[in-house]
């Protein structure tokens, strides 16, 4: 992308004030996450969504899916350490958010590293997600449905560079699509916007990326008429507590406890000031 279009259009007036509200509704409805997510990230996940005023529940068994699922406000699913047993779970875990409403996440971790991820993948895909947030390698072997060299969980792409991947891949899936980058995209398959918070030491500290999915799938659950809104808030809000965060820390351990802690302690006025969302088109 050329620059002007990396900074994107300014709209001063309307996102600090959304982002804000979306993170005080999470703070005053406390809306139950359930996460089926890997054994690397159980940790920060549930401690982010608990920060940002959410309930989380780190349900993966089949057996509780029936009785647990309809009664969360939200799913986000996660396969960064995917295996045969935990699949079945994942999709029906899915299809009962589909039939009792309510709008679920995916988080395709390392999607083209090898067929039977990608065959995943693209399954879940299938089952109508809200919201796919991944970065640009992720999003663009999704789009491609093809395998291509991936390098696990980090990214060989940067998020600007999977903006028509992700149109695409919105357009074909109903989805939103968010790309995780040094500017996080967003897009239905027609609007684009970028959320320009967030520090490149955040990087250094794993499930983040899985985390702030968490945190979108439970501003998606506070107003699910808006899932576009509420992905660039979640990640700009997300993004605002890394830079609150790395005032304070010395490297990515303190930084990650600094990060939850900022998450918490947000105000009106540091989200009003801080909160850089643009739209490119």
């Amino acid at each position: 992308m050329e620059e002007d279009k990396v900074r994107g259009k300014a709209e001063p007036s309307g996102w600090p004030a959304k982002a804000w509200s979306l993170l005080s509704a999470t703070r005053s409805e406390s809306p139950l996450i359930q996460c089926i997510t890997n054994f690397v990230s159980m940790d920060l996940m549930a401690n982010t969504l608990l920060s940002a005023g959410a309930s989380p529940a780190m349900i993966h068994s089949a057996d509780e899916i029936p009785d647990f699922t309809p009664h969360a406000r939200a799913l986000c699913i996660n396969v960064g350490t995917l295996s045969a047993d935990w699949l079945p779970a994942m999709k029906l875990a899915a299809q009962f958010a589909c039939q009792s409403c309510k709008p679920w996440v995916l988080d395709p971790v390392a999607a083209g590293a090898s067929g039977f991820r990608l065959k995943a993948c693209l399954e879940l895909v299938e089952l109508k997600p809200t919201v796919i947030r991944g970065n640009a390698s992720e999003v663009i072997a999704l789009s491609k449905a093809s395998l291509g060299p991936s390098k696990g969980v980090d990214s060989s792409h940067e998020s600007t560079d999977a903006v028509e991947a992700a149109k695409s891949l919105a357009q074909a899936s109903g989805a939103i699509v968010a790309v995780s980058g040094a500017v996080d995209i967003v897009t239905d398959g027609e609007r684009v916007v970028g959320a320009h918070n967030g520090v490149p030491m955040m990087q250094r500290i794993t499930a983040t990326g899985c985390s702030v999915t968490a945190l979108i799938a439970a501003f998606v659950a506070v107003d699910p008429l808006h899932a576009l809104e509420a992905t660039v808030s979640a990640l700009s809000i997300f993004g605002v507590a890394g830079e609150m965060g790395m005032n304070l820390a010395k490297g990515p351990a303190s930084l990650r406890m600094h990060l939850i802690d900022s998450l918490y302690g947000l105000d009106d006025a540091v989200v009003h000031s801080r909160v850089s969302i643009t739209s490119f088109s």
